[in-house]
């Protein structure tokens, strides 16, 4: 990683922090209304931006700095590390065609981000649910619910990441020339 990559990246880490701070404290996390100990949030917005601006490396850095942060705020490492897995599992999905070259691959990022989210998310759900709820019955019957907020969740991450990054492209080209000059070698 250069200089730009290294400074983008804790910007972007910094603004996982500020947002998830931010939105716990003034209570705008907006619950799930199926299973209101799900709330959606801003968080996963950084981290999809993070990848398209300076890939993976700083994608994954940022998804860490989200787990040590809501750590640190929330004290409850199992909703710490779950989130950390949800929006590392979204960005996991995206990175084979985060390369915004084409509008098709633009579409196999945000379809493969949002199915790879819900699937990882199910297989730690199987695994970690029946820890807390006692039965495994419940947990299956609530699987479709989970997986609709994973998708709904991965919805507003990678849409917001792909908003900002067209608006930066517009607005900040400076920006974005690293991140093309660097996507187009990889995937030209």
């Amino acid at each position: 990683m250069n200089t730009r990559e290294i400074t983008g990246t804790a910007i972007l880490s910094a603004l996982v922090v500020v947002f998830d701070y931010a939105l716990k404290f003034a209570g705008i996390k907006i619950p799930f209304p199926i299973l209101p100990f799900l709330k959606f949030d801003l968080d996963g917005i950084p981290v999809v931006l993070s990848l398209l601006l300076y890939g993976p490396y700083s994608a994954v850095t940022t998804c860490f700095v989200a787990l040590v942060a809501i750590l640190a705020r929330s004290g409850d490492a199992f909703s710490a590390s779950m989130k950390a897995l949800a929006e590392f599992a979204t960005v996991l999905g995206m990175m084979p065609f985060y390369a915004i070259s084409s509008n098709r691959l633009k579409e196999l990022a945000i379809i493969a981000g949002i199915a790879t989210r819900v699937v990882v998310m199910a297989v730690a759900t199987l695994a970690t649910w029946p820890l807390l709820f006692k039965s495994l019955d419940a947990v299956v019957a609530f699987l479709p619910f989970s997986a609709l907020f994973n998708a709904v969740a991965a919805v507003i991450s990678v849409a917001g990441g792909f908003i900002l990054y067209e608006a930066l492209t517009h607005r900040a080209p400076a920006l974005l020339n690293n991140a093309n000059t660097r996507n187009s070698r990889r995937h030209g």
